[in-house]
């Protein structure tokens, strides 16, 4: 399972790749890590603008080895026999849709519009370029008595 689980942080850093979004790969600690998590991975993707103007990174994959410790709670195991081991079990978002979908926005707008990332091109019938419906609303100062 220790090897499937690199193999899964491994395809979650390929898909990034391909679409040119910035991350980092963060190995969780053990104080951090809950009951069920063996160990655990976590990629942050590079979100370049928020309200102070300074980017951050923010989570979008979690990829974790649980071993057997759910497979216990549910009574999974490799076979019927009582003797027959527990599996073990892993997960891992690799695409967590509104936290991507931020995250594909903040990394491709450009003036007018969104820029299509080139892996995503032939899935957008060739469309390269979205623009923007409207003109973005401008920040509206805060009324108040005078």
């Amino acid at each position: 399972s220790w090897e499937i689980l690199e193999s899964m942080i491994k395809y979650s850093e390929d898909f990034y790749q391909s679409l040119g979004i910035p991350y980092r790969t963060v190995k969780i600690v053990s104080g951090e890590l809950n009951n069920a998590a063996a160990k655990k991975y976590d990629m942050e993707g590079w979100f370049p603008g928020d309200k102070e103007g300074k980017g951050q990174y923010r989570e979008l994959v979690s990829c974790s080895n649980c071993t057997s410790y759910q497979s216990r709670a549910m009574n999974i195991k490799f076979g019927f026999k009582p003797t027959d081991p527990y599996c073990h079990m892993l997960n891992s978002t690799l695409c967590a849709t509104e936290r991507f979908l931020c995250c594909l926005v903040e990394n491709y707008q450009e003036d007018g519009g969104i820029r299509v990332p080139r892996a995503l091109v032939p899935f957008m019938l060739g469309q390269e370029f979205l623009p923007f419906v409207k003109a973005p609303r401008k920040e509206e100062k805060p009324k108040g008595k005078k």
